[in-house]
This record gives structure tokens, sequence and C-alpha cells, in this order.
């Protein structure tokens, strides 16, 4: 698909109006409130929905569509079954002009995402395919992976400091709970970056998207909750040694730490994703006893 710089009132190669052209027929502007920044290039959109494929034979879920660029780009790669959810009510009716161009395809969840259960918009498999709101991206990321078994995949649009945080190492600045949670459950890559001039209006940050597949063997079965919850006390203080940081948790650190085999005086950063399952599984054991 051609980038949508067309203002000529030609259809797009999806047989709709450009993109412009939409976004002035209904006098669209993207809102800070709603961490709005609007992708024009269809280039791009179609670039993560081949991403995602395949998209036939799925239940396709994503957030925050706007205008709906991605939105069309994943119904023009194979989408028969997408789910969008919307909180900003100025872009219904664009959707459900894409609803009409493509019947029985996208369905329109005016809400906010949040709020909704996506493991219960259609079955599985399921994946999700996003530009996050800057606002509410890795709140929403956690949520699903909570329930991350529930999915085939994630593709997901982040400001780059939050993608390189899902990949990020031990002993690095970008390592933290964000790291471990997603790589103790997924494979995860950056798949390619975006620059802010792709966005309309153009964003402070250069973005990332990012793929998450829930690996089908984590080796270690262990309580994610409990997991979440070491990872939130050990990086809430991550200058602090783990003698001190763990000491939110109401247990025996000094116990725990032994058990694990891990020093006193280290600190989460050092710990590598392994160290934290194991941490957690000795957490359990001695809650339990």
């Amino acid at each position: 698909m051609s980038e949508d710089n067309d203002t000529t009132g030609k259809l797009a190669n999806d047989g709709l109006p450009p993109l412009r052209e939409v976004i002035a027929t209904h006098g669209l502007s993207a809102q800070k409130k709603f961490g709005q920044n609007f992708l024009f290039d269809l280039n791009l959109t179609g670039r993560i929905a081949r991403a995602a494929a395949p998209l036939e034979g799925s239940t396709v879920i994503e957030i925050g569509p706007g205008p709906g660029g991605l939105t069309r780009a994943l119904l023009f790669h194979g989408a028969k079954n997408l789910t969008v959810i919307e909180r900003d009510p100025r872009c219904q009716p664009v959707l459900e002009q894409i609803s009409n161009h493509y019947p029985d395809a996208l369905h329109v969840i005016d809400g906010d995402a949040l709020e909704v259960d996506v493991t219960t918009l259609g079955p599985a498999p399921r994946k999700i395919v996003a530009n996050l709101p800057y606002n509410v991206g890795t709140q929403l990321l956690l949520g699903w992976l909570m329930q991350i078994d529930q999915f085939a995949s994630l593709t997901l649009m982040f400001q780059k400091e939050v993608a390189e945080r899902v990949v990020a190492g031990p002993k690095s600045k970008a390592y933290g709970r964000l790291s471990v949670l997603c790589q103790y459950l997924c494979d995860c890559d950056i798949l390619f970056d975006v620059h802010r001039s792709a966005f309309t209006p153009p964003p402070k940050v250069t973005s990332a998207v990012v793929q998450l597949r829930p690996k089908a063997d984590r080796g270690t079965d262990i309580n994610l909750k409990s997991l979440a919850k070491i990872t939130q006390a050990a990086f809430g203080q991550r200058r602090k040694m783990l003698r001190a940081s763990l000491k939110t948790l109401n247990i025996n650190v000094g116990e725990l730490l032994e058990k694990a085999g891990i020093t006193e005086t280290a600190r989460a950063e050092e710990l590598s994703v392994a160290d934290f399952v194991r941490l957690t599984q000795v957490h359990d054991e001695m809650a339990a006893s």
C-alpha cells in the first residue's frame, strides 16, 4: 500500500478515501487527553499488519484506532474478525464508514480499553495489534501479561524507551520489572523503529514496534502475581540492595535470599530472569509453610 499523502479525493488502495481527507471531512485532530498521535503512512500501517500475520482465522483486537489507519491495514491484510476499542466519540463515524466497507469483519466498542477484558471479545487464537496510547500503554501491557496464555501474539507500538525496557537484559539501565515479566512469559523482539515524523502531531520521541509471542514452555511454572509483587518490590527501590528493597514483602528476606542462592548485597538490576523465577518459587514455598 502506498503512503497516504493524497488530498485530491482519489481512493486509497483499499477503496476508501485517503486518511488525510477523512480527517478533514470529520474535523478530527489528535487530542492529548486521549494520548492520540495519528498515523497517516499506509506503508507503515501495512508493515505493522504484516508483522502480525497471518490475521485470517484469528480474533484480532486493536486498541485506540482513532481515524482507522491501522484498522484499515489490518482488514486489507486479511483480518476477518477485528474488534477495535475506541473511547473518543469523534472517531465513531469514521470507524462506522470502515465497518460498512468491510461488512461483518469489523466490530467497534465504544469504551476504555483499561476497563475491557479483551479475552472476551472472541475465540482463540487472539492477537492484539495496536499503536498504543502513550499514556496507558505500559499499564495495558501489564494487564495482558497476567492473561498471556489467552493470546497468540501481541504486536504493539510504544515509545522506544518502553520498547527497550521490554527486551533489556540485566545490568542495563532499561532493565526492570517490565523486562522480567515480559521475558519470563514471552519471546520478545523489537521489529523496527518508527520516526516521530510518521505521526500527526509528531511526538517528541521515536517509537518502536515490539512483538511478544507467549512461550509454549516456560520451563518453571510460577505464580505470576507473586512474580509481579517481587519485581515491584525489587525495582521499586532499584538503587538499594535486595536485603533492603525486599523488606516490603513481609518475609524473612535473609532466609529468602539464602535459599534462592542470591547474595544479600545484590541489586535488582543484577539478577537474571531465572534469578527472579527462583526467588518467586522460594518466596511462595516460605509463605505456604
